[in-house]
């Protein structure tokens, strides 16, 4: 981030007005930073982004040649064209494409995460971009096999060697990879542009969603901030589904028996564009996410207290489904001609 960009985050932190709504219970909740356009990304000082290091992430985010099989690249289950998910309920990879215990998470904004992965165990996104590389049940192969076969590609010690003045490394793979990623930010929603003046960009239904979105439904309590997510972790019920019979979630990372089935918040812009929702896929639609929550959500010893009925009626449900279709935006800092394939057309060099 420039000087410029730097002072306006800054006093824009300096003036981050907070909010306090009133719940339904008429009791007020804590205080939390307000829904609104996304500031300037903050880039690590020891990952600068450059042209060519973008580029060069970008090239490794489509190419399977990661994997141990030759088959699956980051973008078999991040997808531009499916709100970078994959559309299913849970990933699947490994060496017999396996059906995994969670629902591939979107990378849109992820640079503006805390952390990474359902569960959070990843802090920035150089550490995450590694994990799916050596995990079995995704891409399935080690860090020296990738290095090696990078290594052995011209276009690659080419690329590595202008970018970091290295042959390959896992540290640069990961550098590269999370450079790319940082650029996918979306925004200027029609939600955005209600924000900064535009009173027509929301429908009257999508409008009456907000207010309940910060009110009655008190989806602000854990979907705050510009990014519409606190970065933090809780327990909401969701059922079981799929291999994992009792996913404990952020308890396999912290061991605090309070962690125990509470996954991260995640983003809420471009919702429509990830379905299916939650951990583990387990609801197909976002009309039967916000009933999920209006009965009060799921069964479990450990659930969030936040979490209870809210007594929406089905206009309401529907308004606050309306609001959220209105966080869709647009992809900002990049632009794609078409949705790379499994195997992308690389130079003739790669």
């Amino acid at each position: 981030m420039d000087a410029g960009c730097l002072k306006k985050a800054v006093l824009g932190c300096a003036v981050f007005v907070l909010l306090v709504i009133q719940g339904a219970n008429g009791s007020d909740f804590p205080l939390f930073p307000p829904i609104v356009p996304l500031p300037p990304l903050v880039v690590p000082a020891n990952n600068p982004q450059t042209a060519a290091k973008i580029e060069l992430g970008k090239q490794l985010y489509f190419d399977p040649r990661l994997s141990g099989n030759n088959w699956i690249s980051c973008a078999t289950c991040h997808n531009p064209v499916l709100g970078f998910g994959d559309g299913l309920p849970r990933m699947l990879g490994g060496p017999t494409s396996k059906e995994g215990g969670r629902h591939s998470p979107t990378i849109i904004n992820c640079g503006y995460n805390e952390f990474q992965f359902w569960d959070g165990r990843a802090s920035s996104l150089e550490e995450q971009a590694l994990g799916p590389i050596q995990n079995p049940n995704e891409m399935n192969e080690t860090l020296d096999n990738v290095v090696r076969k990078l290594n052995a590609i011209p276009g690659y010690a080419k690329a590595f060697k202008e970018v970091f003045g290295t042959p390959v490394t896992a540290d640069g793979i990961a550098k590269a990879i999370a450079a790319f990623e940082r650029t996918i930010v979306f925004a200027n929603s029609p939600f955005d542009r209600y924000m900064q003046g535009d009173a027509r960009a929301m429908s009257e239904s999508a409008i009456r969603g907000m207010e309940l979105f910060m009110g009655k439904a008190e989806c602000i309590v854990c979907h705050n901030g510009p990014n519409f997510t606190d970065n933090k972790f809780h327990n909401i019920g969701v059922p079981a589904d799929g291999p994992i019979k009792e996913d404990l979630g952020r308890y396999n990372v912290t061991k605090n028996n309070a962690d125990k089935g509470a996954f991260k918040t995640p983003t809420l812009r471009n919702i429509t564009d990830t379905a299916p929702y939650m951990h583990n896929g387990f609801f197909p639609t976002l009309f039967e996410v916000v009933q999920f929550y209006n009965g009060g959500g799921g069964r479990s010893e450990n659930k969030s207290a936040d979490v209870h009925a809210l007594h929406l009626s089905t206009q309401e449900v529907e308004d606050l489904t309306e609001f959220m279709k209105a966080l869709k935006g647009e992809l900002v800092q990049i632009k794609y001609e078409a949705a790379p394939l499994a195997y992308p057309n690389l130079p003739k060099d790669f």
